[in-house]
C-alpha cells in the first residue's frame, strides 16, 4: 500500500499543476457530482492569473514531463475517450523538449555500441531535434575511404525509469476509475493505458523502430512515389538508431517547395495514395505522417522518417475499410451496415436496417457537396460516433487509422485545397477490392481456409487429450470441492486487512491535504 501512497502523492502534484494552469476551468461543473464541484471551486482558487484558455491542457502536460506529453499525444488519437473538442486541442501538442547535453549523448552511444564514439562515427554532430524519448544528431560514417551522412537517434538517459513510474500512476487511476464507474468500464480505460504502454515500450527500443523501417522498406520497394531511409544495422542497438540522412525538402517547408517548383497537387495525390496503399495493401502504415516527418527527395519521391508510431490492420480490418469506403462512394448503405455486422463490430441483437438508416444520415449529406468539401477522415469520425449508439466497442486500430487519415488529408489539401479525396482514393480502393474480394481473391481465401482447416484437423487428437484432462479435473473439483490450505486462507485474510487499513490511511491523507489547501487559500483571501 506504500506504492499507493506514492501514486497519490505524484497524482496530487499533477492535479496541482493542472489547477495552476487553469485546466479545471474548462470543466462544466453541472456534469460533476456535488463533492467534485467543491473540488473544482477549490482548484480554481489556485489558478495562475493570466492563464490562456486555448493552451491550458497543453501547457500543463508539457510541464509534467515526457510521459504526460506522450499521454496527451496518445489521447489526441482517442476522441471516443476524451471528446472531439479536447482531442482537437491536443493535436497541436508538440513533442519537443530541450536537448540533453552532447556529452550525455556521446556517453549513451559509446555504451550502446561498446566502443568510443570516434571509432563508430567519422563525425558526431550536435543535436538537430529533441523529443520526449530521444533526440537526433547528424553524423558521418566512413567505409572504404568514402564518407556518407547519417542520422543518429539517441535515447534519453534514464527515460525508461521515468516512464515506468508515470505509467504506473496512469494504471492506478484507470483501475480505480473502472472499479467505480460504468462509463470508465465502457471506455475500457485500463485497455487504453495498456495500449499506450505497449506503444511507448516499442518507441523506447530503437531496434523495433529499425525493424519497422526495414519492414516498410520491403513493402514499398517497388513503389514509384515512396521510400524510407536505409538502416545501418551495425550501428543500431536498443538505445541508438543509425540510418541514412535525408537531404530532401520537409513538407512543412512551403517556401523551399515553392522554390523547387514542385507539382503541389501531384504531391498531395502521392501523400493520400501512399497512405491508403500502405494501410490496405500492406496492413502496416506510418501513424505519425505530419508534414515534419515527410520529405520530398531529389527524384520526386516521398520519404518518411520517425517510425516510432506505426499502425497495423488485419485482413478483416482492411476488408472493413475498403468495403465501407466503396459503400459510401456507391451509396450502398445497406452493405456498409452489413460489413459492420459481418466483422462482429456491432452486436447481433441490433437491427441491420436501423443501423443502415443511421449510416444513411452520414452518407447522404456527402452527396450534396462538391468533391473538395468531402472529408474521408470526417466521414470515419462520424461513423465511429454513430457506431457508439449501437454498442460497438472501441476499436483502437480503426481510431488510429482515422486520426492518421485526418493528418494525411490535412497535408494533402495544404498543397491542393480543391483536392478530390474520393477520386484520388478510388483506384487504390478498387484495386485492393478486385485483388482480394474478386474471384482471384476468393480463390486465395479458399486455399488459405483449407490450410487452416488442415492444421485444425491435425491438432484434434491433442485438443481431445487436453479436453479429457480438464474434464477429469472438473469432475474431481465437483466431487471433493475446491480446498484451500488453512495457511492460504490466513494469508489472504491478512492481506485483505492490510490493504483495507492502508487504503483508509491514504483516504485520510488526501482529505487532510485538501483541507490544508482550502485553509491556505482562505487565509490568503482573508
Amino acid at each position: 500500500m506504500i506504492s499507493a501512497l506514492g501514486h497519490v502523492a505524484r497524482l496530487a502534484r499533477a492535479a496541482f499543476v493542472f489547477a495552476r494552469e487553469g485546466v479545471f476551468g474548462v470543466v462544466d461543473p453541472s456534469l460533476v457530482p456535488a463533492p467534485g464541484q467543491l473540488a473544482l471551486r477549490m482548484a480554481r482558487l489556485i489558478e495562475r492569473r493570466g492563464a490562456k484558455s486555448g493552451s491550458r491542457l497543453t501547457r500543463a502536460l508539457t510541464r509534467l514531463g515526457p510521459a504526460y506529453l506522450k499521454l496527451g499525444q496518445f489521447l489526441a488519437t482517442r476522441p471516443d475517450v476524451i471528446g472531439v473538442a479536447m482531442a482537437r486541442d491536443l493535436e497541436s501538442l508538440q513533442d519537443r523538449l530541450p536537448p540533453f547535453s552532447q556529452a550525455e549523448a556521446e556517453a549513451v552511444v559509446a555504451a550502446a555500441l561498446e566502443k568510443p564514439v570516434a571509432d563508430a562515427f567519422a563525425n558526431f554532430g550536435p543535436s538537430v531535434a529533441a523529443a520526449s524519448i530521444a533526440q537526433v544528431h547528424r553524423g558521418e560514417v566512413e567505409k572504404n575511404g568514402v564518407r556518407r551522412q547519417v542520422a543518429i537517434k539517441v535515447l534519453r538517459p534514464n527515460v525508461a525509469t521515468r516512464f515506468r513510474r508515470d505509467l504506473s500512476d496512469f494504471f492506478f487511476v484507470a483501475n480505480n476509475a473502472e472499479a467505480h464507474s460504468a462509463e470508465a468500464r465502457r471506455l475500457r480505460l485500463v485497455e487504453v493505458i495498456n495500449t499506450m504502454s505497449r506503444s511507448v515500450a516499442m518507441e523506447m527500443d530503437l531496434r523495433l523502430e529499425a525493424a519497422a523501417l526495414s519492414e516498410m522498406a520491403e513493402n514499398t520497394r517497388n513503389d514509384p512515389d515512396f521510400r524510407v531511409p536505409e538502416v545501418d544495422w551495425d550501428r543500431t542497438t536498443h538505445n541508438v538508431l543509425t540510418m541514412e540522412w535525408i537531404d530532401g525538402i520537409a513538407l512543412n517547408d512551403h517556401a523551399r517547395l515553392a522554390q523547387s517548383k514542385a507539382d503541389l497537387p501531384e504531391l498531395g495525390r502521392k501523400v493520400i495514395q501512399s497512405f491508403l496503399r500502405h494501410a490496405l495493401r500492406d496492413g502496416f502504415f506510418h501513424a505519425d505522417m505530419h508534414p515534419g516527418n515527410l520529405f520530398l527527395d531529389g527524384s520526386g519521391r516521398l520519404v518518411a522518417v520517425d517510425f516510432g508510431i506505426m499502425g497495423r490492420l488485419g485482413l478483416k480490418e482492411r476488408r472493413f475499410l475498403a468495403e465501407i469506403l466503396l459503400g459510401f462512394i456507391t451509396r450502398d448503405y445497406r452493405r456498409v451496415a452489413e460489413v459492420h455486422f459481418e466483422a462482429g463490430y456491432v452486436p447481433g441483437h441490433h437491427s441491420v436496417e436501423n443501423f443502415a438508416q443511421a449510416i444513411r444520415a452520414i452518407g447522404e449529406p456527402i452527396h450534396n457537396r462538391t468533391a473538395e468539401e468531402i472529408s474521408m477522415a470526417k466521414l470515419l469520425t462520424l461513423l465511429l460516433e454513430v457506431t457508439g449508439l449501437f454498442d460497438m466497442q472501441t476499436r483502437p486500430e480503426l481510431i488510429l487509422l482515422q486520426k492518421t487519415m485526418v493528418v494525411v488529408e490535412g497535408v494533402a489539401r495544404s498543397f491542393d485545397p480543391k483536392l478530390d479525396i474520393w477520386t484520388v482514393a478510388d483506384p487504390v480502393v478498387r484495386e485492393w477490392i478486385t485483388e482480394n474480394l474478386g474471384p482471384l481473391g476468393r480463390m486465395q481465401g479458399a486455399i488459405a481456409g483449407a490450410g487452416e482447416l488442415g492444421r485444425l484437423l491435425a491438432s484434434l487428437p491433442a485438443i481431445a487429450s487436453r479436453s479429457v484432462a480438464v474434464l477429469e479435473q472438473v469432475e474431481t473439483m465437483t466431487r471433493d470441492g475446491l480446498v484451500l490450505a488453512p495457511e492460504t486462507v490466513a494469508t489472504l485474510a491478512c492481506a485483505r486487512a492490510r490493504q483495507n487499513r492502508w487504503r483508509t490511511i491514504a483516504l485520510w491523507i488526501i482529505a487532510v491535504t485538501l483541507l490544508g489547501i482550502l485553509w491556505a487559500v482562505s487565509s490568503r483571501l482573508i
